[in-house]
């Protein structure tokens, strides 16, 4: 395990929309932690996937209004970045070591250990999935729930591995360049919302193209790097105990990967989300998806508590509106495996 007491806060007192940012210092560099909300209230943690952050990452999520009513209600939230992926982030010093993905998932109890947290439930996407799964199997009892979104779990395979090494070479020689960027966007975002040469790409490719550009390449690589040599965690699966919420959408391409993760989980313990007409990024494609599954699962917690002001038709209001058997252990695994979600493509 390791230790947290060099831990020393760089307050650096911005202010991003109500958020705080601290700058953590750990064993593998500092780490940009962005805190929402009241810190006696339960915490939850996320973590991004390659290349993002919070913003690109979370945004629409946290952005909708029943989600903040949902999340914001009843917990404080921990944004952790990848080395060098915060706002304005200076480019790393190329003399400083790699990180391994072990390294992420230990630099993560840092964190909690500096806010002094517990158990925190935790959302992920992608190879932020990967980070926090790894995360919950290395310290099981610093975690209390995962949300993961579009999810990785196994070594790669033959083609993700050669698509990483193109990345790997196209960041090193040209940085975040149109065709990494497209790879990127491909890798977040459905064919629906990507545009082509009759429809435009919608808002929120643009806005997540805009961020890319913020980057630098080579931070991006050592978050690269760390992930194509990501061990397969398939073996440490049956031992999670915390209850697993996962989302996919159909587009994805590590759709796949999400049913395999999901076939190894304790099936009494998780649940499928599958998303339809959407991509890898449900939490900016279709966030209000992940509303009514959140609910049903924060509800095992005895964590949601709806907001006095909130009438949405999509949320339900109290725990009598929802069938007693959907809040039984073995719902996870039944009741809601999978959930399949499909929003209208016609003009």
């Amino acid at each position: 395990m390791v230790e947290s007491n060099d831990s020393i806060p760089l307050d650096a007192e911005k202010i991003y929309l109500g958020g705080k940012e601290h700058h953590v210092r750990t064993r593998c560099g500092s780490v940009s932690v962005i805190v929402y909300g009241d810190q006696d209230k339960p915490a939850l943690i996320t973590y991004p996937d390659l290349a993002l952050n919070y913003i690109s990452c979370f945004q629409g999520l946290f952005f909708c209004p029943e989600a903040a009513s949902l999340l914001l209600h009843n917990f404080c939230i921990y944004h952790i970045s990848p080395p060098g992926h915060e706002l304005g982030a200076a480019q790393i010093c190329p003399s400083t070591s790699s990180y391994s993905a072990d390294d992420l998932a230990d630099q993560i109890l840092e964190v909690l250990n500096f806010f002094r947290l517990g158990a925190v439930m935790c959302m992920g996407v992608t190879a932020g999935a990967y980070i926090l799964t790894l995360f919950a199997i290395k310290y099981r009892e610093r975690v209390l729930g995962l949300i993961l979104v579009s999810p990785l779990c196994k070594a790669p395979s033959w083609t993700e591995w050669f698509y990483n090494k193109v990345m790997s070479n196209l960041l090193y020689f040209y940085g975040m360049c149109g065709l990494l960027k497209e790879i990127l966007l491909q890798r977040y975002f459905s064919k629906e919302v990507r545009g082509n040469a009759e429809v435009p790409e919608s808002d929120i490719v643009q806005a997540c193209r805009r961020l890319l550009d913020e980057r630098y390449g080579s931070n991006v690589m050592r978050f690269l790097q760390a992930i194509n040599r990501r061990p397969d965690l398939t073996s440490g699966l049956k031992r999670l105990r915390c209850r697993t919420l996962i989302f996919v959408g159909d587009s994805s391409p590590f759709h796949s990967e999400a049913l395999y993760l999901t076939s190894k989980l304790d099936r009494r313990f998780s649940a499928l989300v599958e998303v339809q007409a959407c991509g890898s990024m449900v939490t900016e494609e279709q966030p209000h998806a992940m509303l009514i599954p959140m609910e049903y699962f924060f509800m095992r917690y005895g964590l949601y508590r709806p907001c006095p002001l909130s009438d949405s038709p999509r949320s339900p209001l109290s725990p009598s509106c929802i069938s007693p058997e959907l809040l039984s252990p073995e719902s996870m695994g039944l009741k809601l495996k999978p959930i399949k979600t499909r929003v209208s493509l016609e003009v």
